[in-house]
Protein backbone atom coordinates (compact mmCIF):
# COMPACT_ATOMS: atom_id res chain seq x y z
CA UNK A 1 0.00 0.00 0.00
CA UNK A 2 1.35 3.43 -0.98
CA UNK A 3 1.97 5.99 1.77
CA UNK A 4 -1.01 8.19 0.84
CA UNK A 5 -3.32 5.19 0.49
CA UNK A 6 -2.22 3.85 3.87
CA UNK A 7 -2.87 7.24 5.48
CA UNK A 8 -6.32 7.37 3.92
CA UNK A 9 -7.05 3.80 5.05
CA UNK A 10 -6.14 4.80 8.61
CA UNK A 11 -8.52 7.75 8.42
CA UNK A 12 -11.36 5.52 7.18
CA UNK A 13 -10.68 3.05 9.98
CA UNK A 14 -10.58 5.88 12.54
CA UNK A 15 -14.01 7.14 11.49
CA UNK A 16 -15.58 3.67 11.43
CA UNK A 17 -14.12 2.67 14.79
CA UNK A 18 -15.09 6.00 16.37
CA UNK A 19 -18.67 5.67 15.11
CA UNK A 20 -18.95 2.04 16.26
CA UNK A 21 -17.50 2.69 19.75
CA UNK A 22 -19.61 5.83 20.22
CA UNK A 23 -22.77 4.00 19.12
CA UNK A 24 -22.19 1.13 21.55
CA UNK A 25 -21.18 3.05 24.68
CA UNK A 26 -23.74 5.24 26.44
CA UNK A 27 -20.95 6.46 28.75
CA UNK A 28 -19.48 8.46 25.89
CA UNK A 29 -20.85 11.91 25.04
CA UNK A 30 -20.34 14.43 22.24
CA UNK A 31 -17.39 15.80 24.20
CA UNK A 32 -15.61 12.49 23.49
CA UNK A 33 -15.77 12.97 19.73
CA UNK A 34 -12.94 14.86 18.01
CA UNK A 35 -14.21 18.20 16.64
CA UNK A 36 -13.84 17.24 12.97
CA UNK A 37 -16.13 14.22 13.33
CA UNK A 38 -18.46 15.89 15.84
CA UNK A 39 -19.00 18.99 13.71
CA UNK A 40 -19.86 16.86 10.68
CA UNK A 41 -22.55 14.88 12.49
CA UNK A 42 -23.84 17.74 14.67
CA UNK A 43 -27.63 18.10 14.61
CA UNK A 44 -28.77 21.74 14.87
CA UNK A 45 -32.27 20.86 16.09
CA UNK A 46 -31.15 18.83 19.12
CA UNK A 47 -27.73 20.51 19.53
CA UNK A 48 -26.19 17.06 19.79
CA UNK A 49 -24.74 14.14 17.83
CA UNK A 50 -27.52 11.59 17.65
CA UNK A 51 -26.92 7.87 17.86
CA UNK A 52 -26.41 5.82 15.83
CA UNK A 53 -23.76 7.46 13.67
CA UNK A 54 -23.80 6.03 10.13
CA UNK A 55 -20.77 6.35 7.87
CA UNK A 56 -21.26 6.88 4.13
CA UNK A 57 -18.62 7.48 1.48
CA UNK A 58 -19.78 11.13 1.34
CA UNK A 59 -19.05 11.47 5.08
CA UNK A 60 -15.49 10.22 4.53
CA UNK A 61 -15.06 12.66 1.65
CA UNK A 62 -16.33 15.67 3.64
CA UNK A 63 -14.37 14.91 6.84
CA UNK A 64 -11.07 13.76 5.32
CA UNK A 65 -11.25 14.79 1.66
CA UNK A 66 -10.92 11.16 0.45
CA UNK A 67 -12.44 10.80 -3.03
CA UNK A 68 -11.84 7.23 -4.23
CA UNK A 69 -13.17 5.24 -1.30
CA UNK A 70 -13.34 1.93 -3.19
CA UNK A 71 -9.62 2.02 -3.93
CA UNK A 72 -8.79 2.81 -0.30
CA UNK A 73 -10.77 -0.04 1.27
CA UNK A 74 -9.44 -2.74 -1.10
CA UNK A 75 -6.73 -3.53 1.45
CA UNK A 76 -9.19 -3.48 4.36
CA UNK A 77 -10.97 -6.87 4.51
CA UNK A 78 -12.89 -5.80 7.62
CA UNK A 79 -14.69 -2.96 5.77
CA UNK A 80 -17.73 -3.41 3.54
CA UNK A 81 -19.18 -0.80 1.18
CA UNK A 82 -22.85 -1.19 0.31
CA UNK A 83 -23.46 -0.32 -3.31
CA UNK A 84 -26.93 1.03 -2.50
CA UNK A 85 -26.61 4.07 -0.25
CA UNK A 86 -22.77 3.90 -0.20
CA UNK A 87 -22.77 2.99 3.51
CA UNK A 88 -19.51 1.76 5.03
CA UNK A 89 -19.53 -0.87 7.76
CA UNK A 90 -17.04 -2.74 9.90
CA UNK A 91 -17.73 -6.38 9.14
CA UNK A 92 -15.47 -7.64 11.95
CA UNK A 93 -14.91 -5.00 14.63
CA UNK A 94 -12.10 -6.84 16.41
CA UNK A 95 -10.16 -7.27 13.16
CA UNK A 96 -10.51 -3.57 12.40
CA UNK A 97 -9.42 -2.60 15.93
CA UNK A 98 -6.36 -4.86 15.76
CA UNK A 99 -5.39 -3.56 12.31
CA UNK A 100 -5.71 0.04 13.52
CA UNK A 101 -3.67 -0.67 16.66
CA UNK A 102 -0.84 -2.15 14.56
CA UNK A 103 -0.49 1.04 12.51
CA UNK A 104 1.32 4.16 13.69
CA UNK A 105 -1.87 5.55 15.26
CA UNK A 106 -1.13 6.37 18.90
CA UNK A 107 -1.14 10.12 18.22
CA UNK A 108 -4.60 9.78 16.67
CA UNK A 109 -5.78 7.88 19.74
CA UNK A 110 -4.41 10.60 22.02
CA UNK A 111 -6.44 13.25 20.18
CA UNK A 112 -9.61 11.14 19.96
CA UNK A 113 -11.16 10.37 23.38
CA UNK A 114 -13.56 7.82 21.90
CA UNK A 115 -10.66 5.76 20.56
CA UNK A 116 -8.65 6.31 23.75
CA UNK A 117 -11.63 5.02 25.76
CA UNK A 118 -11.51 1.71 23.89
CA UNK A 119 -7.73 1.31 23.39
CA UNK A 120 -6.72 2.39 26.91
CA UNK A 121 -6.65 -1.24 28.08
CA UNK A 122 -6.01 -2.82 24.71
CA UNK A 123 -2.84 -4.84 24.14
CA UNK A 124 -0.49 -2.62 26.24
CA UNK A 125 -1.15 0.50 24.15
CA UNK A 126 0.02 3.59 26.04
CA UNK A 127 -2.94 5.89 25.74
CA UNK A 128 -5.07 7.54 28.43
CA UNK A 129 -8.76 8.33 28.01
CA UNK A 130 -8.57 11.02 30.74
CA UNK A 131 -5.61 12.72 29.05
CA UNK A 132 -7.26 12.58 25.61
CA UNK A 133 -10.43 14.13 27.01
CA UNK A 134 -8.47 17.00 28.59
CA UNK A 135 -6.93 17.84 25.20
CA UNK A 136 -10.24 17.65 23.33
CA UNK A 137 -12.34 20.81 23.09
CA UNK A 138 -15.92 20.10 24.25
CA UNK A 139 -19.07 20.44 22.16
CA UNK A 140 -19.89 23.86 23.67
CA UNK A 141 -16.72 25.27 22.09
CA UNK A 142 -17.86 24.44 18.55
CA UNK A 143 -19.07 27.26 16.32
CA UNK A 144 -22.04 25.09 15.28
CA UNK A 145 -23.22 24.64 18.89
CA UNK A 146 -22.86 28.36 19.60
CA UNK A 147 -24.89 29.30 16.51
CA UNK A 148 -27.60 26.76 17.40
CA UNK A 149 -27.76 28.09 20.96
CA UNK A 150 -28.10 31.70 19.81
CA UNK A 151 -30.86 30.65 17.41
CA UNK A 152 -32.65 28.95 20.28
CA UNK A 153 -32.30 31.99 22.55
CA UNK A 154 -33.67 34.45 20.00
CA UNK A 155 -37.40 34.27 19.39
CA UNK A 156 -37.20 36.02 16.01
CA UNK A 157 -34.60 37.15 13.47
CA UNK A 158 -34.79 40.79 14.55
CA UNK A 159 -34.03 39.87 18.15
CA UNK A 160 -30.99 37.89 16.99
CA UNK A 161 -29.78 40.78 14.84
CA UNK A 162 -30.22 43.25 17.71
CA UNK A 163 -28.32 40.96 20.09
CA UNK A 164 -25.43 40.39 17.69
CA UNK A 165 -25.12 44.13 17.11
CA UNK A 166 -24.35 44.56 20.79
CA UNK A 167 -21.67 41.87 21.04
CA UNK A 168 -19.19 39.81 19.06
CA UNK A 169 -19.18 36.08 19.74
CA UNK A 170 -16.13 34.03 18.79
CA UNK A 171 -15.67 30.27 18.99
CA UNK A 172 -12.21 29.11 20.14
CA UNK A 173 -11.50 27.82 16.61
CA UNK A 174 -12.02 31.36 15.24
CA UNK A 175 -9.41 32.93 17.52
CA UNK A 176 -5.96 33.49 16.00
CA UNK A 177 -4.29 34.65 19.21
CA UNK A 178 -2.42 31.92 21.08
CA UNK A 179 -0.83 32.06 24.52
CA UNK A 180 2.28 30.42 23.05
CA UNK A 181 2.75 33.35 20.70
CA UNK A 182 2.29 36.06 23.34
CA UNK A 183 5.05 37.43 25.56
CA UNK A 184 3.64 37.50 29.10
CA UNK A 185 5.28 38.28 32.42
CA UNK A 186 5.35 35.84 35.35
CA UNK A 187 2.41 37.47 37.14
CA UNK A 188 0.22 37.26 34.05
CA UNK A 189 1.16 33.60 33.46
CA UNK A 190 0.46 32.70 37.09
CA UNK A 191 -2.98 34.32 37.01
CA UNK A 192 -3.92 32.49 33.80
CA UNK A 193 -2.89 29.19 35.44
CA UNK A 194 -5.04 30.01 38.48
CA UNK A 195 -8.00 30.71 36.21
CA UNK A 196 -7.57 27.33 34.50
CA UNK A 197 -7.48 25.61 37.89
CA UNK A 198 -10.58 27.49 39.04
CA UNK A 199 -12.48 26.21 36.00
CA UNK A 200 -11.22 22.65 36.51
CA UNK A 201 -12.21 22.72 40.20
CA UNK A 202 -15.48 24.65 39.94
CA UNK A 203 -17.41 21.98 41.88
CA UNK A 204 -14.92 22.07 44.75
CA UNK A 205 -14.94 25.88 44.90
CA UNK A 206 -18.75 25.77 45.02
CA UNK A 207 -18.60 23.27 47.88
CA UNK A 208 -16.37 25.57 49.94
CA UNK A 209 -18.45 28.63 48.96
CA UNK A 210 -15.64 30.56 47.20
CA UNK A 211 -17.64 32.36 44.54
CA UNK A 212 -15.70 35.59 44.04
CA UNK A 213 -13.18 34.11 41.61
CA UNK A 214 -12.68 34.69 37.91
CA UNK A 215 -13.16 38.44 37.56
CA UNK A 216 -10.05 39.98 36.02
CA UNK A 217 -9.29 43.60 35.17
CA UNK A 218 -6.57 44.22 32.57
CA UNK A 219 -5.04 47.71 32.69
CA UNK A 220 -2.33 49.28 30.56
CA UNK A 221 -1.56 51.44 27.52
CA UNK A 222 -2.99 50.61 24.08
CA UNK A 223 -1.25 47.84 22.16
CA UNK A 224 0.15 46.00 25.19
CA UNK A 225 -1.80 42.79 24.62
CA UNK A 226 -4.92 43.09 26.78
CA UNK A 227 -7.39 42.06 24.08
CA UNK A 228 -5.04 39.46 22.57
CA UNK A 229 -4.52 37.88 25.99
CA UNK A 230 -8.25 37.71 26.72
CA UNK A 231 -8.86 35.99 23.39
CA UNK A 232 -5.88 33.66 23.81
CA UNK A 233 -7.14 32.61 27.25
CA UNK A 234 -10.51 31.82 25.70
CA UNK A 235 -8.88 29.69 23.01
CA UNK A 236 -6.60 27.90 25.50
CA UNK A 237 -9.51 27.07 27.82
CA UNK A 238 -11.78 26.07 24.89
CA UNK A 239 -14.34 28.72 25.88
CA UNK A 240 -16.42 30.78 23.46
CA UNK A 241 -15.80 34.47 24.09
CA UNK A 242 -18.42 37.22 24.09
CA UNK A 243 -16.77 40.57 23.36
CA UNK A 244 -18.51 43.74 24.44
CA UNK A 245 -17.36 47.27 23.65
CA UNK A 246 -19.18 49.51 26.08
CA UNK A 247 -19.22 52.31 23.52
CA UNK A 248 -21.27 50.01 21.25
CA UNK A 249 -23.95 49.17 23.83
CA UNK A 250 -24.34 52.74 25.06
CA UNK A 251 -27.53 53.80 23.35
CA UNK A 252 -28.42 57.30 22.20
CA UNK A 253 -31.49 56.64 24.34
CA UNK A 254 -29.68 56.45 27.69
CA UNK A 255 -32.45 54.35 29.25
CA UNK A 256 -31.63 51.57 26.75
CA UNK A 257 -28.01 51.36 27.91
CA UNK A 258 -28.92 49.59 31.16
CA UNK A 259 -31.06 47.12 29.21
CA UNK A 260 -28.21 46.43 26.80
CA UNK A 261 -25.81 45.75 29.67
CA UNK A 262 -28.27 43.28 31.18
CA UNK A 263 -28.70 41.57 27.79
CA UNK A 264 -24.95 41.05 27.41
CA UNK A 265 -24.59 39.51 30.87
CA UNK A 266 -27.71 37.35 30.43
CA UNK A 267 -26.32 36.04 27.15
CA UNK A 268 -23.05 35.09 28.86
CA UNK A 269 -24.93 33.08 31.49
CA UNK A 270 -26.94 31.28 28.81
CA UNK A 271 -23.84 30.45 26.71
CA UNK A 272 -21.94 29.28 29.79
CA UNK A 273 -19.26 28.10 30.13
CA UNK A 274 -17.76 31.07 28.32
CA UNK A 275 -15.61 34.16 28.69
CA UNK A 276 -17.17 37.63 28.76
CA UNK A 277 -14.71 40.30 27.69
CA UNK A 278 -15.67 43.94 28.33
CA UNK A 279 -13.44 46.34 26.44
CA UNK A 280 -13.31 50.11 26.99
CA UNK A 281 -14.41 49.42 30.56
CA UNK A 282 -13.83 53.04 31.54
CA UNK A 283 -16.43 54.21 29.00
CA UNK A 284 -19.28 53.74 31.48
CA UNK A 285 -17.59 52.74 34.74
CA UNK A 286 -15.74 56.01 35.00
CA UNK A 287 -15.22 58.26 38.00
CA UNK A 288 -18.70 59.43 38.89
CA UNK A 289 -19.08 63.15 39.53
CA UNK A 290 -21.98 65.24 40.63
CA UNK A 291 -22.32 66.57 37.09
CA UNK A 292 -23.02 63.11 35.64
CA UNK A 293 -26.35 62.64 33.92
CA UNK A 294 -28.80 60.57 36.00
CA UNK A 295 -29.24 57.99 33.22
CA UNK A 296 -25.49 57.46 33.02
CA UNK A 297 -25.36 56.92 36.77
CA UNK A 298 -28.08 54.30 36.42
CA UNK A 299 -26.11 52.61 33.62
CA UNK A 300 -22.99 52.57 35.80
CA UNK A 301 -24.93 51.05 38.67
CA UNK A 302 -26.45 48.46 36.33
CA UNK A 303 -22.98 47.47 35.14
CA UNK A 304 -21.58 47.19 38.66
CA UNK A 305 -24.58 45.18 39.81
CA UNK A 306 -24.27 42.84 36.81
CA UNK A 307 -20.60 42.25 37.68
CA UNK A 308 -21.60 41.47 41.28
CA UNK A 309 -24.20 38.96 40.15
CA UNK A 310 -22.06 36.92 37.77
CA UNK A 311 -19.61 34.26 38.90
CA UNK A 312 -17.16 31.86 37.28
CA UNK A 313 -17.87 29.31 40.01
CA UNK A 314 -21.65 29.62 40.01
CA UNK A 315 -22.43 30.54 36.39
CA UNK A 316 -19.35 29.34 34.48
CA UNK A 317 -18.58 32.83 33.14
CA UNK A 318 -15.01 34.11 33.19
CA UNK A 319 -15.25 37.91 33.28
CA UNK A 320 -12.39 39.97 31.87
CA UNK A 321 -12.55 43.75 31.59
CA UNK A 322 -9.91 45.95 29.99
CA UNK A 323 -9.14 49.65 30.07
CA UNK A 324 -6.44 51.95 28.73
CA UNK A 325 -7.43 54.54 31.33
CA UNK A 326 -7.48 52.99 34.81
CA UNK A 327 -7.29 56.46 36.40
CA UNK A 328 -10.88 57.07 35.26
CA UNK A 329 -12.22 54.18 37.33
CA UNK A 330 -13.46 54.79 40.84
CA UNK A 331 -13.09 52.47 43.81
CA UNK A 332 -16.55 51.00 43.32
CA UNK A 333 -15.42 49.64 39.93
CA UNK A 334 -11.97 48.47 41.09
CA UNK A 335 -13.21 46.43 44.03
CA UNK A 336 -15.50 44.30 41.82
CA UNK A 337 -12.45 42.44 40.48
CA UNK A 338 -10.53 39.81 42.41
CA UNK A 339 -7.39 40.46 40.36
CA UNK A 340 -6.03 43.51 38.54
CA UNK A 341 -3.34 42.63 35.99
CA UNK A 342 -1.05 45.36 34.70
CA UNK A 343 0.01 45.28 31.03
CA UNK A 344 2.88 47.77 30.90
CA UNK A 345 4.87 48.75 27.85
CA UNK A 346 7.44 45.99 27.28
CA UNK A 347 11.01 46.40 28.49
CA UNK A 348 14.01 45.69 26.21
CA UNK A 349 14.02 41.94 26.93
CA UNK A 350 10.28 41.61 26.32
CA UNK A 351 10.59 43.65 23.11
CA UNK A 352 13.30 41.28 21.89
CA UNK A 353 11.10 38.28 22.69
CA UNK A 354 8.15 39.84 20.85
CA UNK A 355 10.32 40.53 17.80
CA UNK A 356 11.64 36.95 17.85
CA UNK A 357 8.14 35.47 18.05
CA UNK A 358 6.73 37.63 15.25
CA UNK A 359 9.76 37.00 13.03
CA UNK A 360 9.73 33.24 13.71
CA UNK A 361 7.87 32.38 10.50
CA UNK A 362 9.72 34.94 8.40
CA UNK A 363 13.05 34.45 6.65
CA UNK A 364 14.97 37.22 8.40
CA UNK A 365 18.67 37.86 9.02
CA UNK A 366 18.35 40.44 11.78
CA UNK A 367 19.75 41.36 15.19
CA UNK A 368 16.72 41.62 17.49
CA UNK A 369 18.90 42.81 20.39
CA UNK A 370 19.75 45.98 18.47
CA UNK A 371 16.15 46.41 17.31
CA UNK A 372 14.89 46.06 20.88
CA UNK A 373 17.28 48.77 22.10
CA UNK A 374 16.07 51.14 19.37
CA UNK A 375 12.36 50.71 20.21
CA UNK A 376 12.16 51.97 23.79
CA UNK A 377 8.59 52.99 24.60
CA UNK A 378 7.08 50.88 21.79
CA UNK A 379 4.17 48.53 22.47
CA UNK A 380 3.87 44.97 21.18
CA UNK A 381 1.34 46.23 18.66
CA UNK A 382 3.87 48.85 17.44
CA UNK A 383 6.54 46.18 16.95
CA UNK A 384 4.17 44.00 14.91
CA UNK A 385 3.29 47.00 12.76
CA UNK A 386 6.99 47.73 12.15
CA UNK A 387 7.59 44.14 10.99
CA UNK A 388 4.48 44.21 8.81
CA UNK A 389 5.66 47.36 7.04
CA UNK A 390 9.14 45.89 6.56
CA UNK A 391 7.64 42.77 4.97
CA UNK A 392 5.46 44.82 2.62
CA UNK A 393 8.37 47.08 1.64
CA UNK A 394 10.49 44.00 0.85
CA UNK A 395 7.69 42.54 -1.27
CA UNK A 396 7.71 45.73 -3.36
CA UNK A 397 11.17 44.54 -4.42
CA UNK A 398 9.91 40.94 -4.78
CA UNK A 399 11.93 39.87 -1.74
CA UNK A 400 10.73 37.51 0.98
CA UNK A 401 13.88 37.73 3.10
CA UNK A 402 14.24 40.59 5.56
CA UNK A 403 17.52 42.27 6.40
CA UNK A 404 18.53 44.40 9.37
CA UNK A 405 18.32 47.50 7.15
CA UNK A 406 14.70 46.67 6.32
CA UNK A 407 13.78 46.72 10.00
CA UNK A 408 15.88 49.80 10.77
CA UNK A 409 14.19 51.71 7.97
CA UNK A 410 10.77 50.58 9.18
CA UNK A 411 11.59 51.75 12.73
CA UNK A 412 12.73 55.11 11.37
CA UNK A 413 9.54 55.51 9.31
CA UNK A 414 7.39 54.56 12.28
CA UNK A 415 9.20 57.03 14.54
CA UNK A 416 8.70 59.80 11.98
CA UNK A 417 4.98 58.99 11.78
CA UNK A 418 4.63 59.17 15.59
CA UNK A 419 6.44 62.53 15.63
CA UNK A 420 4.14 63.91 12.92
CA UNK A 421 1.10 62.72 14.91
CA UNK A 422 2.32 64.37 18.13
CA UNK A 423 2.95 67.64 16.30
CA UNK A 424 -0.52 67.56 14.73
CA UNK A 425 -2.36 67.12 18.06
CA UNK A 426 -0.21 69.81 19.69
CA UNK A 427 -1.36 72.41 17.19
Amino acid sequence: MMGSEKSEAIEVAELLLTADIYNRSEKLTEDDLPPGIRKHYFDQATKSVKRPIYVNSSDVQKIYGIENIKSVIKSMPFVDLEEFGSQLKLTVFEMGAKWFANQDTQERMKSNPTLAYFFENYDSIKVSYADAKKLNCPLRADREWIEAKIKELCIDVKEAEDLLRLVQIKAPEDIRDSLDELVLNDEQKAEIEKTAKAIAYRSYLKEVALYEIGKLLFIGPPGTGKTSTARAISRWLCLPIIEVKLSMITSQYLGETSKNIDKAFDLAKKLSPCALFIDEFDFVARTRTSEDHGAIKRAVNTLLKAIDEISLVEHGVLLIAATNHPQLLDYAAWRRFDKVLNFPLPDAEMRRCILDKVLFRIDADVDTYELAELTDGYSGSDLRLIIREAVLDALLEDRKKLTQNDLLKSIEDFGRRISDYKRSIAV
